[in-house]
Order: C-alpha cells, then structure tokens, then sequence
C-alpha cells in the first residue's frame, strides 16, 4: 500500500491516540502500531479509522492497535522521531543479524540504500544510456553530424536524466527516508540550477552573506543530494513539532528550503572540493614515482570516486594536462576502469535467471562499452548484486595498471569507451593499453560469471509463470483454511490482503514462493518475501505472537537475502507456542492483492509444505 506522506500519518495517528503524553509505548509487528495508552479512553478510534493510511484500529490484550500494513516500519520510526526525546516509546528494529555498528552492516546498509533509492529510475538511466550509445555510434560512423539540430535534440533526450539526476534522487531519497518529495526536488533543482552552475565553473570568490563558498558541480551527483534529503527529513520533522497547523502546509517547505540549499552548497561542497583536490594532488604525485600503482588506483577506484562526486576534482586536472601538455596520462587507466564495470553487468545477462534483471543489464552493458555510461550498469545491477561490482573493481584495477605501465595516455577528453580508444593511440603503449582493457574485461566477466549466484530465488517455478502466473506454496505442514476462519478480525476480513492459514503440524517455516526477503521481524515471527513478478507475501507465524517477543523462535534467513520457494527461513517451537497462550496458526497474505490481476484458492484441506495453496495472475 503506498502511502503519500508517512509524517502526516504519524503525526495523525500520534494525535487521535491522545498525543505523545498518552503513550506509554509503542512497537510494531509487520503489519501494526502496538500501543500502550495510559487512557484508552482518550484514544479517538472513530477518527484515527478516517486517516488515509489506516487499515484498520482494534483492542486486543491490554494493546491500543492500528493497522498500516507493509509501511508500518517507517511509520513507526516516524512516531519516534515525533515524540520528545525523553519519552517512553520504544523502537522495534526489523533486522535479525550482527551488530548495527559493524563495518559490514554499513557497507550493506549503504548499498541498500543507495540502491533502493536508484530503482525506481533504473529503466530511464538503461534507455537513456542506450540512446547515448547510439549516438555515439551514428557520430562514428557518420551518420549524424554534432552540429546539427538534430543531434542536439536527440543528445538533450539522452543526457537529461543523468544531467538533472539529482533531482530524480531527491524525489526518490524523500520517499525512502520519509522526507517532503516535492521539497526534495526544490533543494535538487537549486543544485543544478543554471547559474549555480555557472558559479561552480567561475574562478571568482562566491560568498552567501559574507561566508565564502567552495562551489562544486553537483550534475549528475549522487552522494551529496541523498545526504541532504537525509538531513531535510530530520529538519521537517523538528519544524512538525513547532510550526501550527495551520501554517504547516507553506511554512514547513519554505523554512527547509531556506535552509537546506545554502547548509548544502556551504558543508557539503567544500567537503567534497577539499575530498576531491586532495586525492587529484595524492594520484598525480603517485604517477610520478610508481605510475602502475597510481593506474591500479584509478582503474579500480574510478566509479567509487564518481559515485561520491569525486571526479569532479579529478578532471580539471585531466583538461589542465590536456591544454598544456597536449595528453593526460590519468585518463590512462578509465576505460579499464569502465569497461570492466560494462563486463560485469555483460555476465550478469548471461548469467541472472531473473528476465527483469537481464532486461536492465543487456542495454546498460551495451552503454558501458560503447558510450562509457555505466550508471545504469552499476545502480541498476552491479552495486545491488554487490560482488559484480566489486568484481569490476578488481579487473578495472589489473588492466588500469598495466595501461598506466605502458604510459598510456589521452590526447584529447573523452568518454571512456570502446569508441575512445582511438584517442589512446599516439602516447605510451597503445598496446598495453588493449591488453589492459581486454584483461579488465577477461577479469571482471569470468569473476562474476563464476561467482556470483545465479538468482535462483527468481527463478520461475513453473511454466505457468512465463506467461504472467504464480503459485504460492504452503509453508508448512498442516492444514489450509480460509482466511475468515482467522481468528484475527485484522486478517479475516482481508484488510492485509488475500491468502490463507494453515493450522501447522510442525515448527519449521518455509519460503512460499522465491524472491527477496525484505522484512524480518526481530521476534522472528514475521517475514516478508518480494518475488521478481512484483509478488509481496507476508508470513505471520501464530496470532498476536509479537508479545512473546521472540521465544521459541529462530530466523534462518536476513533481510536482503534471496530464497527459493521451500527454502526455510524460519524454525519455531509449536509446544511454546500454544502454553504462552497464542494461536500457532500460519499465515501468508498477499500484501499487494489489489495491484494483481487474480488471486484463486487451488489447496484445501491437509497439506505438505510446497503445495500450491493459491495460484496469482500478475
């Protein structure tokens, strides 16, 4: 269920339950708000069930409960943040595995947030880096010429999105950190507004206020404008609390806008312009000693550098070269550096099982390689899959050193790609350079063809799937019943979606159907598993078994993990169960019913874990 503002929700519900003062506590299962009001008399049911968002409010065990559904996580964190800082509401975290704080938790944490926010626009970035490869090839071949009108168009048509990314990342980063989204876009578009632009590429002082300015390019950027919607949403969240609401609508926006473009332009650019200067400085200077290490560095860290906006120090130094010396011996390493990035994602097409996956890495591999545009290489496919990407690492690194070996440089500044080489040809080894593009290649495409998993949780489980259909599988043993034999009023009535329960004859829980686990539970009774076809299940072990907070169940899997139908992801002790009180019935529900075309019932009566319980047409 998609909700259009998580704060406005909170802030409603937060309200009607009698306001921050009346919380004793609050945590949230998969699907609902679990409160704890000193006064349930104050709570004002009738007026929370009117809240756009809210499924469903009911009483049940001492606990004030509202239903949200799938979004219930990020409301509740919103919650939390509306209340003061000394007060009583606890945060449920919905993760199983290691600390918070582990280098590796942030690694993933990062790539799962980066990630997640570039999905929804991996299909323009591939069409769009496609359309810039065939401009490049009508450019060499001759069939358009650069100064037409014509190119012009079609050249805007392909540059665009990645020209204005950040405004795209704005809207994208606001809806996954709960921030304003058309706000987001504002502060976005101030970045890359033309004459700040202008200023970024002036040589002159820039001062706001008298406060002198490090001006930065932030087109096409990635890390400062996800950054800075991260701060705009703690922002709006402080202003919710002190702005009437009656001024909240126009005051809100305007004060985050006031603030949030200079804070960007003033900490976040001369961060990133000292980052930058400093690691052109350290990278010229390791050239002129040990030019082989300085190419590993640039053939494999290149895409890291652009992915934090890095580059931007990097490539003046590049054109300075170019003008005065007439070759640029940094540019030596980044077709390496480029193409093994375009090799990885070539063996994610051949390798991946999932269509949805080949269908973006088919034409980013051709933009890679023919256009040196990888964005949507890297966030449609290599950072998501991890090892791909690091993969491509690895080959960009070996074939940037034996490049930067040979001398190889540029004689002119162009794109890295395939149809760049030619610039390659008269200063250093321009065979070294081949030879380090091809090794680059042979790296990258064998290490992640061998290497990396081959999707199978995407994979379809029968022919029926190839033609728009899913089965989904008991979890368990047991016995099927209807959802409106549930002894949940929450799930008989279908206010989550459609599915069945199944009363368990033993303890351990599998996948349902293959795909992505995206939400754990920390008690370990809940689980949510997204399939390649756009299919969103929930698995709920037991009625109302949050309150046992997590005895007598053992997760087997952790969010972003895939799985196949049947895998199991969790284990659970029936007999504990049943003496704390709870019912062990099983649930799975169709989260996303009212988005699929068909939901039919095909299993009845006693079954065995893997049965088709009900068949989905997408």
């Amino acid at each position: 269920m998609a909700i259009v503002d998580h704060r406005s929700l909170a802030t409603g519900i937060l309200e009607g339950v009698g306001g921050p003062g009346n919380v004793d506590s609050v945590i949230h299962c998969a699907t609902r708000l679990r409160f704890k009001l000193r006064d349930t008399g104050k709570a004002d049911t009738d007026a929370i069930k009117s809240i756009p968002g809210v499924l469903a409010v009911m009483k049940s065990g001492g606990q004030y409960q509202v239903v949200i559904g799938d979004e219930v996580p990020t409301v509740h964190a919103e919650i939390t943040r509306l209340t003061a800082t000394d007060s009583p509401v606890e945060r449920t975290a919905i993760v199983a595995d290691g600390s918070m704080w582990s280098p590796k938790r942030l690694l993933n944490g990062f790539i799962e947030v980066v990630s997640s926010i570039f999905q929804p626009i991996v299909w323009p970035l591939a069409g769009a880096g496609l359309l810039k490869a065939l401009l490049s090839l009508a450019l060499q071949f001759g069939w358009l010429d650069s100064t037409t009108q014509t190119y012009v168009i079609l050249a805007a048509a392909a540059d665009s999105v990645f020209y204005f990314l950040p405004i795209f990342l704005g809207y994208t980063a606001a809806n996954r950190f709960g921030a304003n989204k058309f706000t987001a876009m504002v502060i976005a578009g101030a970045l890359v507004y033309p004459s700040i632009v202008e200023l970024s590429a002036s040589d002159a002082p820039v001062q706001f206020f008298s406060i002198p300015v490090a001006m930065f390019n932030y087109t096409g950027s990635v890390i400062p404008i996800i950054v800075a919607v991260l701060i705009q949403s703690r922002f709006e969240t402080v202003l919710m609390r002190f702005i009437p609401t009656m001024f909240r609508n126009f005051a809100t926006p305007m004060i985050s806008i006031i603030v949030m473009v200079p804070l960007v332009l003033l900490t976040v650019g001369p961060v990133t312009s000292f980052l930058a200067n400093a690691l052109s400085t350290g990278i010229v200077n390791v050239f002129a000693f040990a030019p082989w290490l300085a190419g590993a560095i640039m053939g494999g860290l290149w895409q890291v550098f652009v992915l934090f906006g890095l580059h931007w120090g990097i490539v003046p130094t590049m054109l300075n070269d170019i003008a005065v010396t007439g070759n640029s011996v940094l540019m030596g390493p980044l077709i390496s550096a480029v193409l093994a990035q375009a090799a990885a994602t070539l063996a994610v097409f051949f390798r991946t099982r999932n269509a949805m996956r080949r269908g973006v890495a088919g034409p980013a591999a051709i933009s890679g390689f023919v256009a040196g545009v990888t964005e949507p290489a890297i966030y449609g496919v290599n950072l998501p899959l991890k090892k791909p990407f690091f993969f491509g690492i690895a080959g960009g690194a070996i074939g940037g050193a034996i490049a930067s070996t040979g001398g190889s440089a540029a004689t002119t500044f162009v794109f890295p790609s395939l149809l760049a080489l030619s610039a390659f040809t008269t200063v250093g080894s321009f065979a070294l350079q081949v030879i380090g593009v091809v090794v680059a290649i042979s790296v990258a495409f064998t290490l992640t063809y061998f290497f990396v998993d081959r999707e199978k949780a995407q994979e379809v489980i029968d022919a029926t799937v190839a033609v728009g259909s899913v089965d989904v599988v008991s979890p368990v043993d047991g016995t099927i019943v209807t959802l409106a034999e549930v002894p949940d009023r929450v799930f008989s009535a279908g206010i989550l979606g459609q599915g069945f329960g199944v009363i368990p004859s033993e303890g351990v829980v599998r996948a349902p159907i293959s795909g992505t686990v995206v939400t754990v539970m920390k008690t370990g009774h809940a689980y949510g598993i997204k399939s390649a076809e756009g299919v969103e299940v929930l698995v709920h072990i037991g009625i109302d078994t949050v309150r046992m907070n997590g005895a007598g169940f053992t997760p087997r899997v952790a969010r972003g993990d895939a799985v196949t139908a049947g895998d199991v992801i969790a284990e659970f002790d029936i007999a504990a169960v049943q003496q704390a009180g709870f019912d062990p019935m099983t649930l799975v529900v169709v989260t996303n019913s009212k988005q699929l075309a068909s939901i039919e019932t095909i299993g009845t009566g006693t079954v065995v874990h893997g049965s088709p319980a009900i068949a989905i047409t997408v």
